[in-house]
């Protein structure tokens, strides 16, 4: 089997840019991937980087997973020490790779990565507060997931929303006012939602770390989850005095790329729970490495997603595997934006039962892509 095309897409769904990838090949399996980088900047950019990776893609054979990633690894100058752009590309291309995999073998991924040791997967809801501001919109707010079933919810007390964008701390610099409001927030929704119900917290990096254990020390009688980026994620020593002096576990690891990208933070005990991105850190065999590392030291893993239907689906093949995994993200109702597209003909996020999902057993990456939905998001077709 030879790879014959790839085709590049990158389209406009609720307020997400999702940029996908179908590699082709010549006896007509093809496979699907998706770029993590479909919030923040950087979509363009990521097809942009599809393009130029494409042709060291064709004419291989599909099946030789390792050796391809290595080639590209080796020979494309900014792989090493690359960042969000080279590596959300060949995520992309990886989980394409395995999703042809799966269908020539009649087999899910999870199975070929030595079998599933979850069945199901507990998940956690993010981005169910939409509008919110006030204390009191926060805990109506709740009232969403819950009927919904979550026994799991995540936001961003630090956070301000602007439409539907959420607008993170400027230059880590916080008033007493917004601090108090955030410990409001937290206060008012841990009320709404009862002590049975975890709850998790998102400072996105945006605070010193001086403050970041100050916030950790406030949030802490409202027993939380995890503390997820109390700082900025490129400082792994910064992040360790925190998670040393934090009452509440600490997560991080959406914004860090491939093992090598990712030690820095396991070695300095920086994180209790560790959150790859298969769609950014390098596809789902680099995923599954990490969280193999973060098992060796002692940590849980709860990889992190947001984007189309289909990275969900990804997520779903790694968790599967992982013996230390603990809680999926999920965006469950950012599909109710204007404007959205299902990538997927059965997506995860509307199988949700009682805060869990059951993992795809279908070939491949297990979900059918709908070409009709995102045929006008093709944005170049390489050969």
């Amino acid at each position: 089997m030879k790879i014959t095309g790839i085709d590049i897409y990158l389209g406009r769904s609720g307020k997400l840019k999702p940029v996908l990838c179908e590699v082709k090949t010549d006896e007509g399996l093809s496979g699907w991937g998706e770029a993590g980088v479909a919030y923040g900047r950087g979509a363009n950019a990521a097809a942009g980087m599809l393009k130029d990776f494409a042709p060291d893609l064709i004419g291989r054979d599909p099946g030789r997973i390792e050796l391809i990633l290595s080639d590209l690894q080796d020979h494309s100058f900014w792989t090493k020490n690359g960042g969000t752009i080279v590596f959300a590309a060949i995520s992309a291309l990886e989980q394409a790779l395995w999703d042809i995999k799966g269908k020539a073998l009649g087999a899910p991924v999870h199975a070929l990565l030595g079998g599933a040791v979850h069945d199901r997967v507990r998940c956690y809801a993010n981005g169910w507060y939409e509008a919110a501001q006030t204390p009191d919109e926060f805990a109506r707010a709740t009232e969403r997931p819950m009927r919904d079933g979550y026994t799991a919810l995540k936001f961003y007390p630090l956070g301000q929303m602007v439409g539907v964008n959420m607008r993170h701390v400027t230059r880590r610099q916080l008033d007493r006012d917004r601090i108090d409001l955030a410990v409001a927030r937290v206060r008012a929704v841990r009320d709404a939602i009862g002590p049975e119900v975890d709850l998790m917290l998102d400072l996105s990096g945006g605070v010193t770390p001086a403050e970041a254990i100050r916030l950790c020390d406030r949030f802490a009688p409202f027993d939380i989850y995890f503390i997820e980026e109390p700082t900025d994620p490129s400082d792994a020593a910064a992040m360790a005095e925190v998670a040393r002096r934090s009452p509440v576990p600490i997560a991080a690891g959406e914004r860090h790329y491939t093992r090598a990208g990712t030690r820095p933070l396991i070695e300095a005990r920086a994180v209790d729970i560790v959150q790859p991105d298969p769609g950014n850190t390098g596809g789902i065999l680099e995923t599954r490495r990490i969280a193999a590392m973060a098992e060796t030291w002692g940590m849980r893993v709860a990889p992190h997603v947001c984007g189309s239907d289909l990275i969900t689906n990804v997520a779903l093949q790694v968790a599967a595997v992982c013996p230390n995994f603990c809680i999926q993200e999920l965006y469950p109702y950012f599909r109710h934006h204007a404007g959205w597209v299902d990538v997927t003909r059965d997506p995860a996020e509307p199988r949700v039962r009682d805060g869990w999902l059951d993992i795809p057993q279908g070939p491949g990456l297990g979900v059918e892509v709908d070409r009709e939905a995102v045929a006008p998001w093709l944005w170049a077709s390489c050969a």
